[in-house]
């Protein structure tokens, strides 16, 4: 099992899923089992946010930036799959629980992180599922999961802690029963043992493809992103910065605390933990090797 990660800047245009679509079923076809952990499309996230504080502070500008997303989504549909009644209809259900839940906020005028987190998960459950039946038209057979079926966390909403027993136990038993397709994954999003939705925090997505990577002690999981893998200091501030082609987990670990977003701390230790070895690769420059840390 090879585990991918795509960010949201991988996924923010439907041109960018169709490059991803190309990567994937050339990877697929060569024989590899694949599963693909997704983000929200690009900026969504943010979008998500704004539109619920502004709904917690009663401005009903909340509506138009609602609807802004829902067009999106909608239009994303339609370059991607055509007109496609099963998947518009459930990307519309989930626009209309969503339209609910944000009208509840302009009532009560609050958004608790409880509130927040069911809010933001919306971003991937839509991403992932809309990209899982993009992949089937293309001819990848794909399941859609939703990362709240295996990955359970506490109770401590906005960041919560996983509970990494009963986490791999679940994900075991899923592939285990579904060993034949592809599976397409919502990044970020879990779930309390009640079934209350949750978020992994900073870097959710990453970490939710390095416990499936733990979990099924994959051969490698891949985390791609817009940069060359991990360079030696920020290409805005330093123009001839260039990319580190080896780290240990030692050294990813330390780079990460010391203001390296392309990694996030959670990520390294699934992985360290079983000895799986991480690239960081390039979508936009899929060719080139990136980092690798082992």
């Amino acid at each position: 099992m090879k585990v991918l990660k795509f960010g949201g800047s991988s996924v923010a245009t439907p041109e960018r899923i169709k490059s991803i679509g190309s990567l994937i079923k050339e990877r697929y076809e060569a024989g590899d089992l694949l599963t693909i952990v997704f983000s929200a499309f690009g900026g969504v996230t943010d979008e998500l946010i704004k539109t619920a504080h502004l709904a917690s502070k009663g401005d009903e500008s909340y509506i138009s930036v609602y609807d802004s997303l829902r067009e999106r989504h909608t239009q994303a549909i339609q370059e991607l799959l055509g007109s496609n009644d099963i998947v518009s209809g459930q990307v519309t259900e989930n626009f209309d629980v969503l339209k609910d839940l944000l009208k509840g906020v302009f009532l009560i005028r609050e958004a608790s992180l409880r509130t927040m987190d069911y809010i933001l998960s919306f971003g991937e459950r839509n991403s992932a599922y809309i990209i899982s039946k993009y992949f089937e038209k293309i001819g990848i057979p794909s399941s859609y999961l939703d990362a709240r079926d295996i990955i359970k966390t506490n109770k401590a909403f906005g960041q919560a802690k996983v509970k990494i027993e009963l986490t791999e136990k679940l994900t075991s038993v899923y592939y285990n029963e579904r060993k034949d397709k592809l599976q397409v994954v919502t990044g970020f999003v879990a779930s309390d043992v009640g079934g209350l939705t949750t978020t992994l925090g900073r870097g959710g997505s990453d970490y939710t493809a390095a416990l499936i990577s733990g979990a099924l002690n994959a051969e490698v999981l891949e985390i791609w992103t817009d940069v060359d893998g991990v360079l030696t200091s920020n290409p805005k501030i330093v123009k001839n910065a260039y990319t580190i082609p080896q780290l240990s987990y030692d050294e990813a670990m330390e780079l990460s605390h010391f203001g390296a977003k392309v990694i996030y701390p959670p990520t390294i230790q699934p992985a360290l933990s079983k000895s799986i070895p991480i690239y960081i690769k390039n979508t936009f420059n899929p060719t080139f090797v990136g980092t690798l840390i082992n």
